[in-house]
């Protein structure tokens, strides 16, 4: 029984959604809540001009609910952009579940969330993130068709993670191209933060390209595991940037480029699969390029996932996914042209042309 409501007086002193920095112009904001499974989630859907709205859920324990209002938005605005820039006919759109994914997710909670989603009738189709596996896009499935993700077996493109790291890999080569003349990355120093699945399969590219590996996560058993197989060095979280680096590759949490870091960050490039690098992405984005740092922006080359995911709508084969892949390294040199020929940052160049393909959109259906 709810014991206190807040007075028409006292609501203005409160943070309103509308009034969120990270709402930028979306559609709509679902928030989601069953006491029998104990499910609370929130749909954010940034924009549907190219088509229906897909991105994964996270389940994350998070401080608050406005921690993880704040995450939804930014992350469902960014596959907007994700989608745009990559050619694909999809909007942007994102979920959340507030919890802790090893103790609270069940069955019957990821059907109630399925069910959520099935009554949006397709405006937002779901796939899997942070706290996700494929087993649970399956689970979903099982109430609605509006899921991407599932397991081969079952029909679908299975696990993103390897395509989603195989397109940070292209990312990175390009940038390399970039910032030294030749996309080799032997021998290069590279930190991968954060070795969960895709960081783990980008530290297996990077090792089979001869790079000087150096890993850091949260997880200190899966870093001695890899550390052996790659033969790597082990990085504590506070000494990242005591490192001088050719490329930092941020794969965890985003937001590590921020106040506290974007003048201490001792490399080359930064080109890695987290969404939301940047913390701010004027001010952060305008101090790498003033320092000569190659940032290869994340929406771009962390694209592959949904590549994956969008062939179980289109229906293409392996083939076709790997290689609208492998073009985010063309894409990637020509977001590196763009940014120089108009002098603004790499990830505004991103947004620019991603933008335009929007735009333009909207102007055809007008007609």
């Amino acid at each position: 029984m709810v014991s206190e409501i807040i007075a028409p007086t006292e609501l203005k002193k409160v943070d309103p959604v509308f009034g969120q920095l990270s709402f930028n112009d979306h559609e709509q904001i679902v928030f989601c809540q069953d006491k029998d499974t104990g499910l609370k989630a929130i749909i954010g859907i940034h924009n549907t001009v190219l088509g229906p709205a897909l991105g994964g859920t996270r389940m994350w324990n998070y401080e608050n609910e406005w921690e993880a209002l704040n995450d939804v938005l930014r992350l469902s605005r960014g596959m907007t952009y994700k989608s745009a820039i990559t050619g694909l006919n999809l909007g942007g759109g994102k979920a959340v579940i507030i919890g802790d994914a090893k103790t609270q997710k069940n069955p019957a909670l990821m059907r109630r969330f399925g069910e959520f989603v099935h009554s949006l009738s397709g405006k937002y189709i779901t796939a899997e993130d942070v706290g996700m596996e494929t087993a649970d896009m399956d689970t979903v499935r099982e109430v609605t068709p509006y899921v991407t993700g599932i397991s081969e077996e079952k029909g679908g493109a299975g696990n993103p993670s390897p395509i989603t790291a195989y397109g940070v890999f292209m990312g990175m080569k390009a940038a390399a191209k970039y910032q030294f003349g030749d996309d080799s990355l032997e021998d290069k120093k590279v930190l991968v933060q954060g070795v969960g699945h895709v960081g783990e399969t980008l530290v297996d590219h990077l090792y089979n390209e001869g790079a000087q590996l150096f890993i850091s996560d949260i997880n200190e058993e899966r870093l001695l595991e890899l550390a052996k197989k790659y033969k790597a060095v082990i990085v504590p979280g506070n000494e990242i940037f005591n490192h001088e680096l050719d490329v930092y590759a941020p794969c965890a949490l985003g937001a590590t480029i921020n106040d506290a870091t974007v003048n201490a960050i001792n490399a080359k490039i930064v080109a890695g699969a987290a969404n939301n690098q940047l913390a701010d992405e004027k001010v952060h984005g305008a101090i790498l390029k003033e320092r000569g740092i190659a940032y290869a922006p994340d929406f771009l080359i962390n694209a592959g996932g949904i590549i994956n995911v969008y062939a179980e709508l289109e229906g293409y084969d392996k083939k076709e996914i790997l290689r609208k892949t492998e073009n985010i390294y063309k894409t990637t040199l020509d977001i590196f042209t763009h940014a120089d020929t108009n002098n603004c940052t790499t990830h505004q160049s991103a947004l620019q042309i991603a933008q335009q393909r929007i735009d333009n959109r909207k102007l055809a259906m007008k007609k």
